[in-house]
């Protein structure tokens, strides 16, 4: 079994429908570990939401290949793509998305209705709980998001992310919208998912957060660079 989780090579995205066609991403190289946590930074507009996409299967590149788990995935189509979305990803965002109807153990659950087909009612509530705990909140479990603080809100959306046990951890700045002693706690969350060997891929503009990770990663002018540590 490879240790790779992802693997892409030679990856280029080309953003057309303007004038001037414009390259968003340049022949970009990675490789994603079981366990290992890489951080993505750059300026506003440099290619890191759109690569966070191709990693999640939400869109594809135009050139290069991408390998999942030793699996060639570069040009699967939508519907072979959105069942390895539910399988082997677990996402997460600056905006929480929650269900304000919901409570924090319904939100999660969700996610196993949506992605694992049916579960008996006690298996189901047994994930839940086991992913609320893991993200400190299993005590706000039938609280709804009109209750909670915004760090709390932002930990249901991990434990969500969770749930279904994931491979690749995909968080795309999860901690912009929160004060520093909340978002360092929604980073110890998702580091917590890396000691199981789930791989965590982390974009963010916050220079702490991202010392954090195993190894960060520069993206400017489409081309992605390691950055050596000073």
């Amino acid at each position: 079994m490879t240790d790779a989780l992802i693997e892409l090579n030679g990856i280029t995205k080309v953003l057309k429908g303007q004038e001037q066609p414009r390259t968003i991403l340049d022949g970009v190289d990675l490789t994603v570990l079981r366990g290992e946590s890489v951080a993505i930074v750059g300026r506003s507009g440099s290619g890191k939401s759109t690569l966070l996409s191709i990693l999640g299967l939400f869109d594809r590149p135009d050139q290069g290949t991408y390998h999942l788990v030793g699996q060639d995935i570069s040009r699967l189509p939508e519907r072979r793509a959105a069942r390895l979305r539910s399988s082997h990803f677990g996402f997460v965002f600056q905006r929480f998305f929650l269900l304000k109807h919901l409570t924090s153990a319904q939100n999660v659950s969700m996610a196993l209705v949506n992605g694992q087909g049916w579960l008996p009612r006690r298996q189901r509530r047994n994930r839940v709980m086991e992913a609320l705990d893991q993200v400190g909140i299993a005590h706000l479990a039938k609280n709804r998001p009109a209750k909670m603080s915004g760090g709390e809100q932002q930990r249901v959306a991990i434990a969500r992310a969770l749930v279904r046990d994931p491979q690749v951890l995909l968080a795309d700045e999860p901690t912009g919208a929160l004060d520093t002693e909340t978002g360092t706690a929604v980073i110890d969350a998702l580091m917590s998912a890396t000691t199981r060997g789930c791989g965590l891929v982390l974009v963010t503009h916050d220079r702490d957060h991202a010392a954090r990770m195993g190894r960060t990663m520069s993206l400017v002018d489409g081309v992605l660079t390691e950055r050596v540590p000073v």
